[in-house]
């Protein structure tokens, strides 16, 4: 789930390329210099992330101001929607729910994290 924190505030901050950017290039380097996340998850990461890139610059550039609602509904969507992409690819109901069991630390991590941040930098929604 971390992997994902600054994906959420690069779109909701400053839109979708950099959104996006960082959703592409956090795991590839990351798992290119360390090996994290491993190579067989990087698709599900990746469709993921790319979820939260649109999803967080669209409700960004939508409502031109934040909340807690539009973080809550932004992760809730993108791990709802790339939970089911998931499931495609793995063929595994277990897999697709995993960010729901385990992942609900870095949601709020996401959530509240994210708000804390966003709210420091100011001037959010591009």
């Amino acid at each position: 789930m971390p992997i994902y924190f600054f994906t959420l505030i690069g779109a909701y901050k400053f839109g979708l390329p950099v959104g996006l950017l960082t959703a592409l290039l956090s795991p590839v380097v990351n798992n290119l210099l360390f090996g994290m996340p491993p190579a067989f998850v990087l698709p599900a990461i990746l469709i993921k992330s790319c979820l939260l890139a649109i999803i967080a610059a669209m409700v960004a550039g939508r409502f031109k101001k934040l909340s807690l609602l539009h973080l809550v509904v932004v992760v809730l969507a993108y791990q709802i929607i790339g939970s089911m992409a998931e499931w495609l690819i793995t063929g595994s109901s277990d897999a697709a729910v995993q960010d729901f069991t385990t992942g609900i630390p870095g949601m709020l991590i996401q959530i509240f994290g994210g708000y804390l941040l966003l709210v420091k930098m100011k001037n959010y929604g591009h």
